[in-house]
């Protein structure tokens, strides 16, 4: 409701407005009786006609991003530290200590005070001391909305605290004109949301979490009474950054001015003056290398979401449209982060290996069927802190070790590729009893030179013979992980519905020499299947998500919800899916990748597996998965998942891939992903796979397939994982 104003209050401003004018005329020396007159006569204005500022408010505001819960805050950005909160949010004591401290004729006036612009403008005329402003609540905040209006040029901010009467008439002309239009409390409450208390903090909100690390409507009297008395001066009196024995002074002068108004009694004033000054300073964290104490680890994830949020159009028509958005449209980020599983997550990669060590163990978790990221954690602080000499990226960096992008193409994940040849044979009409008789070494068409070739043919070979040798299907061959016959099958479906379907499952192709072969070659890429191409761990539990959630296929996504500062929730939370598989093919996927971890298929095939310990750390819940290792183990992987949730950890040098980490390290990777995913599940309902039908799982004891004669008219070399790495580099 708007102010009730008498019509001598209004005669009043006009004619002190006109005062004003007059004054500033004289004193320039300038005819102007038309002008005095001319101001008079605008001195009160009307609302439709001030600045859009003004009438909605634009001022910047901080964004804040929480976990998944809603109250876990990651971290906040901002250019200026500041919230809006409802005047019901604020303490009444300080609403009255505001009042009392800076307009105590705030309820009285009509925007302008005429009492005390003419005391100011006499005690300016006297001199001799500090300039008297006289300004009301509703001109400061007027001053306050014009100098910071990011619609404005700097000129134009900078002329809204210029020291001329000209300034002052227009703050009473549009103070006037707020107060025709805006009850008090609506005046009141935009002030207290964009007064600057100090120390950075701008508003009530960003003031109480800064000096005492609660929100406004917590706030004491004496507390209250502290932070009213800074707005007049608030770097000098900052009890952080300035005076603690001005910023006391000038408690009290607020305190004997609330018992002046009535507000307080003088013996509730004497017990608040006599309180100690008791601070509870709260920084507040901007951006991603501010992340809550202690928990550095979030920093990779609230990288990976501000780089989603850039790429949004959502939040502005270009990348700095958006980056400015983020820093002050006042959003309320709501993330896919799950505190639990994250913390899980860097527990398991620092016992692996510890921050100062070279090697890394990156892991994400994913959610099958909204593509939502539960966790990105490694063993590095996520930090732009110099590290020791000789340690390129340990224990700080910033480099996306977990989603790749920019310097990092990822690293080799080994034979979890095969599931990527398993989709395509299901796809292309075979079934999971497809035998084949799979040799120690399988001489294939592509020319090889070197060791370990096959009269000049690549000659791919089983890591373990004598426990993978033999008459293979789809369940075993997947579940013992065996090299020859998963290069046979890849050649008989083609090598480049192999890649074709990496793809379509999310697999990105960061490095230049892998884009350029699966572009121009991907039919000759006979090593493909065996996980020569660079990849994240992002990519791969998203990809095995897509087989977790049938087919369905979703782009990684950060956010459960996003709210802008009017309340409005933006259109970027709901997760971006499509169906990419067939779900009777995702469920034979499924039925193989159960082999791997100790598990049995639908109609009893499995008889081995690399990573039967999945089973027992999930203590026999429905999971599937598979493991890697890289060309003589220079890196060691495992993804698995369940209907809930997938999860991939790559063990890896991200400095120097020639850097072997070693076969005895597959272990703990599995171990470690495999609590992952016991975490993420943990209190959830058990959900079993869904068996694949009859067409896909077809005769187990149909006969044994021979391998093919090489082609004598060879290709392009597949290359060796090393020397991948080698022309990467240049």
């Amino acid at each position: 409701m708007a102010a009730s104003r008498s019509p001598l209050s209004r005669l009043f401003t006009v004619l002190l407005a006109g005062l004003l004018a007059g004054l500033a005329l004289a004193v320039a020396a300038l005819p102007g009786n038309l002008l005095l007159g001319f101001a008079a006569r605008t001195a009160i204005g009307t609302y439709a006609a001030l600045p859009a500022a003004l009438r909605t408010p634009a001022t910047p505001q901080r964004s804040y991003l929480y976990a998944n819960d809603g109250k876990t805050l990651i971290t906040t950005f901002y250019d200026v530290n500041r919230t809006d909160v409802p005047l019901a949010e604020i303490a009444p004591v300080m609403r009255q200590a505001i009042v009392s401290a800076e307009d105590r004729r705030f309820y009285e006036h009509g925007g302008a005070d005429p009492r005390g612009l003419f005391r100011a403008l006499v005690a300016d005329v006297k001199g001799g001391g500090t300039a008297q402003g006289g300004s009301t609540l509703t001109m400061q905040y007027v001053r306050n909305v014009l100098k910071t209006d990011p619609t404005r040029s700097a000129a134009e901010r900078a002329a809204a605290t210029d020291p001329t009467m000209g300034r002052k008439l227009q703050e009473i002309r549009y103070a006037s004109a707020l107060e025709e239009s805006l009850g008090k409390d609506e005046i009141l409450n935009r002030y207290l949301n964009i007064a600057y208390f100090g120390s950075g903090a701008y508003g009530i909100a960003a003031a109480s979490q800064r000096y005492f690390g609660k929100p406004p409507a917590q706030l004491t009297l004496a507390e209250s009474a502290l932070l009213a008395g800074l707005v007049q001066s608030p770097d000098a009196y900052s009890p952080i950054d300035g005076d603690k024995n001005a910023a006391l002074a000038r408690r009290s002068y607020v305190l004997d001015s609330m018992v002046a108004t009535g507000s307080i009694t003088g013996a509730q004033a004497a017990q608040a003056k006599a309180e100690p000054l008791a601070l509870h300073p709260t920084a507040q964290p901007n951006g991603c290398t501010a992340v809550a104490q202690g928990h550095d680890d979030w920093g990779y994830f609230c990288d990976y979401l501000r780089q989603w949020w850039l790429a949004q159009p959502a939040f502005g028509a270009t990348v700095p449209d958006r980056e400015q958005a983020l820093r002050s449209g006042g959003y309320t980020v709501v993330t896919s982060l799950d505190p639990q599983v994250q913390a899980t997550a860097q527990q398991q990669a620092t016992k692996v290996y510890g921050y100062d060590n070279k090697r890394a163990l990156p892991i994400a978790a994913v959610q099958p069927g909204t593509g939502r990221v539960l966790a990105m954690a490694v063993n590095r602080h996520y930090s732009l802190a110099d590290n020791p000499a000789g340690q390129a990226n340990y224990p700080n960096t910033v480099n996306p070790l977990i989603s790749g992008g920019s310097s990092v193409d990822g690293y080799q994940a080994g034979s979890t590729f095969k599931l990527f040849t398993m989709l395509a044979a299901l796809e292309s009409g075979r079934t999971l009893s497809t035998g084949f008789d799979a040799p120690a070494k399988l001489p294939t068409r592509y020319a090889a030179e070197g060791p370990g070739t096959c009269d000049g043919h690549w000659c791919p070979a089983n890591a373990n013979p004598e426990w993978m040798d033999g008459y293979r299907m789809m369940w075993d061959g997947f579940g013992r992980s065996v090299n020859t016959y998963f290069v046979w099958l890849a050649e008989q479906v083609g090598q480049d519905k192999v890649v074709q379907m990496a793809q379509r499952l999310g697999i990105t192709f960061r490095a230049d020499a892998d884009a350029a072969f699966a572009k121009d070659n991907a039919a000759n890429w006979g090593s493909f299947t065996l996980g020569v191409a660079a990849t994240t761990p992002l990519d791969l539990a998203n990809a095995y998500a897509t087989v977790a959630a049938e087919g369905t296929y979703c782009t990684p996504l950060p956010v459960v919800s996003v709210t802008a500062a009017n309340g409005e929730k933006v259109p970027v939370g709901e997760p971006a899916c499509k169906r990419v598989l067939d779900p009777d093919v995702a469920r034979a996927a499924t039925d193989a990748a159960r082999c791997p971890v100790g598990q049995q298929s639908a109609n009893g095939q499995c008889n081995g597996g690399t990573a039967t310990t999945v089973n027992t750390i999930l203590d026999g819940r429905p999971v599937a998965g598979k493991t890697g290792s890289s060309e003589q183990n220079s890196t060691e992987t495992f993804v698995g998942f369940t209907p809930q949730v997938a999860a991939a950890g790559i063990a890896a040098n991200p400095d120097d891939p020639a850097d072997e980490v070693g076969s005895a390290v597959q272990a703990k990777v599995i171990d470690a992903v495999a609590r992952v995913i016991a975490t993420a599940v943990k209190g959830q309902p058990e959900k079993a796979f869904a068996a694949p039908s009859h067409a896909l799982t077809g005769d187990p004891h149909r006969p044994v397939e021979r391998p093919a004669v090489p082609d004598p008219q060879t290709t392009q070399d597949p290359r060796s994982a090393l020397q991948r790495w080698l022309d990467r580099r240049g």
